[in-house]
This record gives structure tokens, sequence and C-alpha cells, in this order.
């Protein structure tokens, strides 16, 4: 059983037509899951960190998690052998650049360490990579102002983590080529992920002001005293996450009335208005709250449990990946199950 990966960028992978390079710029926790996704894909895998050390570490991660997926039963010895071997760490961002026909950054996330990081990626990549983003927050248009290189600039933010959950937010920028978004989208559905590609920019795109919705109310309820963080856990694990893992809330309310979702609305308008009108739009999120939070989580999942809490959350969605790709959903829904 061998698990390795070399010191220099990787051998060539295994691909249907001619292998790509990608590379792979930081390596935090965003980071370290793009380096699994392409190398497990068949991609050619170059890594970089500004800190040596980090890099290694992630490089390290990316290794241990091939061999916890197949330990897992979730890949075969030969396809994590060859997913390692796909890693190799680099000592320059040129050294990782060099022949990368695309760039995944996943630096800070702040947009003037974003600007600074895309001077250095435009300068350095060959005429015609394309440089892919993972921020969660800011629009392509800001990141690559004045870039000269601005017209192959482009978002591709994925779920924390992307080697777990496939689906990556794409977004162009004010000058990026519509050619460069079709390129993206064709790459991360040849990673194994699910792209949709958003129409315009808005702060958190789609899926983090899903998410701020719900942690909003959540945060909420918590606070005025309605339920304990264990409460409201339990609620959504064991009710709205269970039909949310299969359809979102449109495809849910189309399910929930024998008319289907216009018929629902109508039905329910009147009440929802009626929760919308009570939400707190600014909760208490202070000390005292986040201390409340912070106390009954700990109490579900254990002092100790983060790193095991993670591990079993990823297998778990690997494994609901596989019952949704066995049993899709009904119409073309169902086609994300393929990914």
């Amino acid at each position: 059983m061998t698990f390795a990966s070399n010191s220099r960028p990787g051998s060539p992978g295994t691909l249907a037509d001619t292998p790509r390079t990608v590379a792979v710029v930081g390596t935090g926790v965003i980071g370290r899951s793009w380096i699994r996704v392409f190398a497990r894909a068949g991609f050619n895998t170059r890594v970089f960190d500004p800190d040596p050390e980090q890099a290694a570490r992630a490089v390290d991660w990316a290794i241990e998690s091939a061999v916890a997926d197949f330990r897992e039963g979730l890949g075969t010895l030969r396809e994590a052998n060859a997913a390692c071997r796909r890693i190799g760490r680099c000592k320059s961002l040129e050294e990782a650049l060099d022949g990368a026909t695309y760039v995944q950054e996943s630096g800070p996330e702040a947009i003037a360490s974003k600007q600074a990081i895309y001077r250095e990626l435009d300068a350095a990549a060959a005429p015609d990579a394309v440089l892919g983003s993972s921020t969660s927050a800011h629009d392509m248009t800001a990141i690559a102002r004045d870039l000269p290189g601005a017209a192959r600039c482009i978002v591709a933010h994925p779920v924390n983590p992307p080697h777990a959950i496939p689906l990556v937010e794409v977004l162009a920028g004010a000058k990026t080529r519509p050619d460069v978004t079709a390129s993206t989208v064709a790459l991360l559905r040849r990673a194994g992920m699910a792209p949709v590609v958003l129409d315009r920019y808005a702060p958190g795109f789609v899926l983090n002001r899903l998410q701020a919705a719900v942690v909003r109310e959540a945060v909420s309820l918590v606070g005025a005293g309605v339920a304990s963080p264990e409460v409201v856990d339990t609620v959504m694990r064991e009710g709205l996450g269970l039909r949310w893992a299969l359809m979102g809330p449109f495809g849910t309310g189309h399910a929930n009335a024998d008319g289907g979702v216009g018929s629902y609305y109508r039905m329910y308008g009147d009440a929802y208005r009626s929760i919308w009108r009570d939400l707190d739009p600014a909760p208490d999120f202070g000390d005292d709250v986040i201390d409340a939070i912070t106390e009954g989580t700990t109490a579900m999942y254990g002092e100790d449990g983060v790193a095991a809490l993670s591990a079993w959350r990823d297998r778990m969605v690997r494994r609901i990946l596989q019952l949704k790709a066995e049993d899709p959903a009904p119409g073309p829904a169902g086609d994300a199950s393929d990914t």
C-alpha cells in the first residue's frame, strides 16, 4: 500500500483525453479541499502557498483524505494512489503556474488581498490560463479591476468542503469573456462538481445569502429564548434538513401540495407573510448569545469533536450523494445526481 506525493508537480493523470494541469494557490481549509477535488478527478495538481509549512500540511491532509476515502469504501486503493501521485507541492508561484490551464485561488477573504494575489497571478500565468477564485463574498469585477487579464478571471465559489459537496457558484466579472465562463463550467463538471452560473452579483452570492437568512433566524430563536441550540439543530437535522438534502425550498413547496408550488404558496401565502413580518431583521449577536450557542453546540457534539464531526459529515455527504445518484429525482433536477 502506498500513499505518497512527490515534492515536485505530479506525473500526468489518466483522463479520457489530454491530461490537464491545474494550480491550487492558497491552501487553507478550502484550498486543501480543492487539491482533493482535482487530483481525484485526474488532473495534475500543482500546489502553492506563500507559507511552505501550510502547503505541506495541506498536501499531507489531501493524502490522508484519500486514504480515509479508501478505508471508508468510497474509492479503491488504485484510485487513492493515483490521486496522491498527481499532487505536486511547488516552491514558487511561477513553478505552480507553469503549464497550468486553470488556477483555483483560495487566498485570504479580503478584497485588497484578492486584488494583490490576482495581480501576481495575471502576471505569472500563461495568457490562456483561466484564473478562478474561491471568494465567498467579492465580485470579480472588483477583484480584477484595472487588471490586464480581467477577461480570463472568474468566480468559482465552492461549498465548504468542496471535496465532499459538489456545488460551485460561477460568476463572471464585467470583463470576463463568455468562453471563459463556458470553459470553467466544463472543467468543473469534469472535476466532478456541480457548477451553477449566477446571472449577476449580490453580496454572498446565492448560497451564503440563503445560509445567512437561516442562521440569522437560528440566532434570533436562541437569543430570544424561544429554543435552545440543541432544539434548533434538531429541528433542522431531523426535519427541514432531510427535505432540503433532496430538494430546495421551491421543490419542497412543489411536493407539499397536490397542485404544486403555485397552489402551495397561494394556500400558505398569508401564513408566510405573517411570519416574515415577525422575523427579527437584526437579532442580538453579542458575546452572551454566541457563548450560549457555543455551550449548547459543544454539549451536543462533544468537547473535542470538531475533527471527528467534520470527518463524519464528509463521509455522510458522500453517501447521500451516492444514494441520490442511484435514485435521482424526477425530471431535470435529477441530473445533478450524476456529478
